[in-house]
């Protein structure tokens, strides 16, 4: 064969198995950002679906308010970032404390999640209490919003409310309308759909009956 041929044979070949690893490396390429963009989605999704049964502030900037009692937190009259103390056990829901400009001021508080008004009511060691039948992450709870002022609930009992939407005010600090007790807003959310008002519970095992509201605020 003549060698001019040889070569051009050659160099074809050698042009041919370039174009064909080119195209290979391409290929691999985009299949790498399809699975990519495939496993970005996937996380996309999962992160949606984590969020499903989160619920809605009751209180603006509610999570910065968190700053005495937690959900979950053992107290004792001897022992309370409260002082004075008249309670004791585990803390069944979070207290969201007011800001000190609000002392003397109307504090709105919303509804976390849909459903209807079940009870609202003056409640000792509450003052004014309002409590919502509620489904959260597929499960029914009750919700109940404690140290409420009693005239300011105004919707009617089973009356359905959507997140956000106003239950009332807080109730003035040290006075009947929160039970002698600071001005803040407990919040407990109970799974099922019995009506538990406790503060407190005597072991810690009881708080499995509880939900935190501070990992399903948004």
């Amino acid at each position: 064969m003549d060698k001019k041929i040889l070569v051009l044979v050659f160099s074809s070949a050698f042009l041919l198995s370039g174009c064909s690893a080119t195209s290979l490396l391409q290929t691999q390429e985009q299949s790498a950002q399809i699975e990519t963009k495939n496993s970005l989605d996937d996380i996309t999704t999962q992160t949606n679906e984590d969020k499903k049964g989160m619920i809605s502030e009751p209180i603006n900037n509610a999570l910065a308010r968190i700053t005495k009692k937690p959900s979950g937190l053992k107290v004792s009259p001897d022992h309370s970032p409260i002082n004075p103390e008249k309670f004791s056990g585990y803390h069944t829901g979070a207290d969201f404390e007011i800001f000190p400009e609000e002392e003397k001021t109307e504090v709105n508080i919303y509804s976390v999640c849909a459903g209807p008004l079940i009870l609202k009511k003056y409640v000792s060691g509450y003052g004014g209490v309002a409590v919502q039948q509620c489904i959260i992450n597929n499960g029914d709870v009750t919700v109940i919003y404690g140290h409420l002022k009693l005239s300011s609930i105004l919707a009617e009992l089973n009356q359905e409310l959507s997140p956000g939407n106003k239950i009332g005010i807080l109730g003035q600090g040290s006075s009947q309308e929160t039970d002698g007790e600071r001005k803040h807003l407990h919040l407990g959310i109970h799974k099922g759909k019995t009506i538990t008002l406790l503060g407190y519970v005597e072991s810690q095992d009881l708080l499995s009956e509880w939900i935190d509201p501070a990992i399903l605020i948004k």
